[in-house]
């Protein structure tokens, strides 16, 4: 059996759509950090499961996460987050990798991203640990932890396209610069014992970008796809200037 978790936050604007694309899971629990609008009445009326963690001070979901997946009913744990969309494909897959014989404590799934509305190839696999034994599995707090599996972790093949989350946020150019402060403080504390010459600025961002744009298949996207292949350039540069504003301080 699998319990699909959600944790939400004033979700309301995608959260219909989420909850009708995990129909046919044995439990939906609904994770509320205080909402204020209409998440709640969406997820009684989808018969959801709801527990509450209080948002308090906390900025970021992760603590909420760690809460969650521990109060699910079944051992087997799927994380949706409140736009993100599960295909009846991967629905199928999951229940039926459960019962293999080789099956992994942990899952990595691959993440289909939109930009102006279209999908980016140059931001696939996104490969996400979201499919996990709870049993199993602590979530560091910190923003975007990946989840610690104790035991053997698989991975979906990037091929299997259908098996894919589908996350309908289509960031605007604006929310994506915004969030970009919040990871970038984030990466330099994880990377707080390293040290970059003055041509990491040269080549991380530029390598960032001809990844996205050519190894990646950026350019099929056209203008939408060079444009999110800059902005994974720019966050390289943000995170280094940011590294060596710390240091000098």
């Amino acid at each position: 059996m699998i319990s699909v978790v959600i944790n939400t936050y004033n979700a309301e604007r995608h959260l219909e759509r989420v909850l009708q694309s995990v129909e046919g899971f044995d439990e939906v629990l609904i994770c509320d950090m205080e909402s204020t609008d209409s998440t709640l009445d969406i997820a009684r009326r989808y018969g959801c499961r709801i527990v509450t963690f209080p948002r308090g001070q906390h900025r970021i979901v992760e603590p909420a996460r760690e809460f969650a997946i521990h109060e699910a009913k079944y051992d087997w744990v799927l994380v949706v987050d409140a736009d993100e969309l599960v295909t009846p494909e991967l629905r199928a897959y999951l229940y039926d990798y459960i019962h293999r014989t080789d099956s992994a404590d942990g899952l990595f799934i691959p993440r289909k991203n939109y930009f102006m509305g279209q999908w980016m190839h140059c931001i696939y696999p996104d490969p996400i640990l979201r499919f996990m034994r709870q049993s199993k599995t602590h979530w560091p707090q910190y923003v975007h932890a990946i989840p610690v599996v104790d035991g053997r972790v698989d991975r979906i093949p990037p091929h299997r396209k259908e098996l894919a989350f589908i996350h309908i946020a289509n960031d605007s150019v604006r929310v994506i610069v915004s969030k970009m402060n919040d990871y970038t403080d984030n990466e330099v504390q994880k990377r707080a014992h390293k040290r970059y010459s003055i041509w990491a600025f040269l080549w991380r961002p530029f390598f960032r970008f001809f990844k996205a744009y050519v190894l990646k298949g950026g350019f099929r996207d056209g203008l939408p796809g060079f444009i999110r292949a800059c902005l994974e350039g720019h966050y390289q540069f943000i995170m280094l200037s940011k590294k060596a504003e710390l240091e000098r301080q």
